[in-house]
């Protein structure tokens, strides 16, 4: 697979497993309430990983071996990884959301409430795609690139 197509790959499911993020999250604040925000980013982050798992295994590295040990090995680490940079997003969350005060932000576009906390969520989501990519790059599927 040429550099490029994986880029590209990559960078199409991530967009997915962002929405997906992005998506759960509104739906978890709008359930739950936003109060408990990084409960519910913790919610839509499970989903997420989930997906991005399956999309970045099959699709994305091309990582096409189910022995259990290898897939055991490519599951853990990936799931490992995704715990660094949920940690990462919880803590950008909570700086921009709490200490920066970004949830005071509220305005309408094309009659959709964009808050603070939503794009906090999307600027999190950013450096999350970015750290992600290396981490999958790089550590967990570096066998099969």
């Amino acid at each position: 697979m040429t550099k490029l197509k994986e880029i590209f790959s990559y960078l199409f499911f991530g967009f997915l497993t962002t929405l997906i993020s992005i998506l759960t999250f509104g739906l978890f604040n709008a359930a739950l309430g936003e109060k408990l925000y990084l409960i519910n980013n913790i919610f839509s982050w499970v989903i997420s990983v989930a997906f991005a798992f399956v999309t970045n295994k099959i699709y994305v590295f091309r990582s096409l071996e189910w022995n259990v040990k290898i897939l055991r090995t490519e599951l853990f680490g990936f799931v490992g990884a995704r715990i660094f940079s949920l940690v990462l997003e919880e803590a950008g969350l909570f700086l921009l959301i709490d200490i920066m005060k970004f949830n005071s932000f509220e305005t309408t576009v094309l009659s959709f409430s964009i808050t603070g906390g939503f794009i906090s969520k999307i600027i999190m989501q950013i450096v999350v795609v970015i750290t992600n990519y290396f981490f999958s790059k790089f550590i967990i599927f570096k066998k099969s690139n």
